[in-house]
């Protein structure tokens, strides 16, 4: 495959204003992120018309890339959600309209399908595997690794083109860009470094100081990392944390005997800041936070299970990827009768919420077929 090789500011600025005249491009990134608490943009791939253009983020600014983000010209894309955060840190800004190819695959019978998988299922075409694992912030790439990258892009607008056609078959059109308007709409990039300590296995089963200090310490773990740039376990691993939690500390010379605390903790600023973080933790109560279960009143909890094996025979019925069409937090909102509940609008209360109605007011219930499958019945034929 040919491809443009960008890695100038002039170049890039011509890349942009062409792609403005389009319609649509395609897009995908090669990033890393195993040695950074950032995920580090190490190739940008654009396809527009008959033409993909390799940028390279490492020679010119990303947010070059900004006015077409910015613009009404439609990104096509496959399994989005990684690529926005990489984008939204490296370019400060991400594509404003999307098509995710994997998230319409979704709605007409794949499961969350690899873009492998979706070319070959719908295109007939084997992609390379070649190049998965390679290091792509090494300069120069070889010719096949870019060959392999703008693969990425290839085929995203012969997928745009057939899902679109059967979507629009089957009148799925807006499900789909109401699912690719979440999808860019949901949050990116870290989360509050408050709750990193419920990221821990055994989070849950600290108790009094113990949580306190696992949650402090966390705290500080994360802030570290972020500004170092680093991932977390590189400043402190989750051994050293829950063994420092479980133990609560009152000196350096306990500190230096607990499991997982190597010579770097005991170094001054490292150490002046662990033993800050676990006084203070010491100090605070901390409440674990709800659960799905906890969120929704006693009398529910039994329709929760009954509501989800339901959606499950709707999906298959309809051959909807289920996750697209109620999560356990859909289900439990609604449940809530929480404003603004997805199961209660759109299409979704079409497909899947009256039905949900219908059951929890006791109108029918659920029986299952002679294939193995899930019914209605009228609740006075039970």
């Amino acid at each position: 495959m040919t491809f443009e090789w960008v890695d100038s500011e002039s170049a890039l600025n011509d890349v942009v204003n062409e792609v403005l005249s389009q319609p649509r491009y395609a897009i995908d990134t090669e990033f890393h992120r195993e040695k950074t608490y950032y995920p580090k943009l190490a190739l940008v791939q654009i396809k527009w018309d008959k033409t993909t253009a390799l940028i390279d983020p490492l020679a010119v600014d990303p947010r070059g890339l900004g006015r077409l983000f910015s613009s009404d010209v439609l990104a096509v894309i496959h399994a989005a959600q990684q690529d926005l955060e990489v984008l939204r840190h490296a370019a400060l800004d991400a594509p404003r309209r999307i098509f995710d190819c994997q998230v319409a695959a979704g709605f007409i019978g794949f499961s969350t399908p690899s873009l492998a998988t979706l070319v070959q299922s719908i295109k007939k075409v084997s992609l390379s595997k070649g190049d998965r694992l390679t290091d792509w912030l090494r300069r120069p790439l070889t010719e096949q690794q870019c060959s392999y990258a703008a693969d990425d892009v290839a085929y995203l607008f012969d997928l745009h083109d057939e899902l679109s056609k059967q979507l629009e078959a089957l009148g799925r059109t807006e499900w789909v860009n109401d699912a690719c308007r979440d999808l860019q709409a949901r949050p990116s990039g870290p989360q509050s470094s408050d709750d990193a300590w419920l990221k821990l296995k055994e989070a849950r089963a600290l108790k009094g100081a113990s949580r306190g200090v696992a949650q402090s310490l966390a705290k500080w773990r994360e802030e570290r990392a972020m500004r170092s740039d680093a991932p977390p376990r590189r400043i402190m691993s989750d051994m050293a944390l829950l063994g420092i939690s479980q133990r609560v500390p009152k000196s350096v010379e306990e500190l230096a005997t607990t499991r997982g605390v190597d010579d770097r903790h005991l170094s001054a600023d490292f150490c002046r800041e662990i033993m800050t973080a676990v006084r203070d933790g010491a100090k605070q109560t901390i409440s674990l936070p709800s659960s799905d279960n906890d969120d929704v009143d006693k009398w529910a909890r039994p329709a929760l299970t009954l509501i989800t094996a339901w959606i499950g025979e709707l999906a298959r019925k309809h051959q909807i990827d289920a996750t697209l069409l109620a999560t356990r937090s859909d289900i439990t909102s609604f449940l809530r009768k929480a404003p603004n509940a997805r199961l209660s609008e759109g299409w979704r209360a079409e497909l899947v919420g009256n039905d949900l109605n219908r059951i929890l007011n006791g109108e029918v219930g659920l029986s299952v077929d002679r294939d193995g499958h899930l019914k209605l019945i009228e609740a006075s034929s039970s």
